[in-house]
């Protein structure tokens, strides 16, 4: 059963996907979808990162904890090398082709890292205990909405290869996370988790930074910004509710 939720839980991911995919008006959606990704992101840092680093590093020493956000950070900085269709020097309030794809491609990867440690806790609640695990999936769900959109928006431009591949990851990565949990079960700490936790956070700290923030503070339509980065942060407080 805990890995039928898991997988269950790339199907919000799909939701959102096919949220954008049957909306006309793209440039709404696309500005849309980047300030709920912006509002969903930074509650998810409060509200949801923060809190499960500091369960899972307590007693660790505040100076290793920095040392491995900063990894995360640094390790998504290293990939923008291998991200195609990116330029550094490009104005930063230019929502080029290129550069959503760019913001597609980093944010993909910290959003499948992140759903692989979700799907690890999810898999692990839902053996203790089916009803608290399938709250914590439908809260874990509910976020992964925008999240869906975000992507979906920026791959718009992509190749349908490409596409179907990204969308794939997104969908199976909670799954591959309770796959994960029943391998590696007896090598699984709660430093590990409080480890990976960081990296992610710094990966996420990294996308609201540097990739969304400056296209929201540069969007030509600042209320409709304004309107999808109250959407993001509502949906992760109604998410803490089903946790």
């Amino acid at each position: 059963m805990g890995l039928l939720i898991t997988f269950l839980l790339g199907l919000f991911f799909l939701i959102g996907v096919l949220f954008v995919h049957f909306q006309k008006n793209t440039k709404t959606v696309e500005i849309l979808s980047i300030s709920i990704a912006l509002g969903t992101m930074s509650s998810l840092i409060i509200f949801d990162l923060i809190p499960e680093m500091l369960e899972h590093m307590e007693g660790i020493s505040f100076i290793w904890i920095v040392l491995f956000i900063l990894l995360g950070i640094v390790l998504l900085k290293g990939l923008d090398f291998f991200v195609p269709d990116h330029d550094d020097h490009e104005a930063p309030h230019k929502c080029s082709e290129e550069n959503l794809i760019h913001i597609g491609i980093v944010s993909l990867i910290a959003i499948v890292l992140h759903n692989i440690i979700e799907g690890m806790a999810v898999y692990s609640l839902t053996v203790e205990s089916l009803k608290t695990g399938l709250l914590i999936a439908l809260g874990v769900g509910l976020h992964n909405i925008p999240m869906g959109m975000v992507i979906a928006t920026t791959m718009e431009h992509e190749k349908n290869s490409h596409k179907i591949l990204s969308y794939s990851l997104a969908i199976i990565s909670t799954f591959v996370g309770g796959l994960l949990m029943i391998l590696i079960h007896s090598l699984i700490n709660e430093f590990v988790i409080g480890v990976l936790i960081c990296i992610t956070l710094g990966m996420i700290l990294y996308i609201v930074l540097f990739e969304l923030i400056p296209h929201i503070i540069h969007s030509k339509d600042q209320k409709i910004s304004l309107i999808g980065f109250l959407i993001g942060i509502g949906i992760i407080i109604i998410s803490t509710l089903f946790e």
